[in-house]
């Protein structure tokens, strides 16, 4: 019997030059690791593009509870994140 644990695995992108360069920056001024400025953009986005858009176009209807766009942040939430706290 194989006793190894499994780790989830999620998607893991190939950044432009572009993406990449701003994110290192970002986490740069976060003093944070680029994974924890990525989720920080994820964050976010939800308060800059219009979630009903997004959940209309969603291919992924299984994932709605766990989805930044269905409660996009209130403004103590964004104040909160872009002042260092976080959400």
């Amino acid at each position: 019997m194989n006793n190894t644990i499994k780790k989830k695995r999620f998607y893991s992108p190939q950044f432009s030059e572009l993406a990449a360069v701003s994110v290192r920056r970002l986490a740069w001024a976060m003093g944070a690791a680029m994974p924890a400025a990525v989720d920080f953009m994820v964050k976010l986005i939800p308060s800059v593009l219009d979630p009903t858009k997004v959940c209309f176009a969603c291919q992924d209807k299984t994932r709605c509870q766990s989805c930044g766009f269905r409660s996009p942040p209130t403004i103590q939430e964004l104040a909160a994140l872009l002042s260092g706290g976080s959400i």
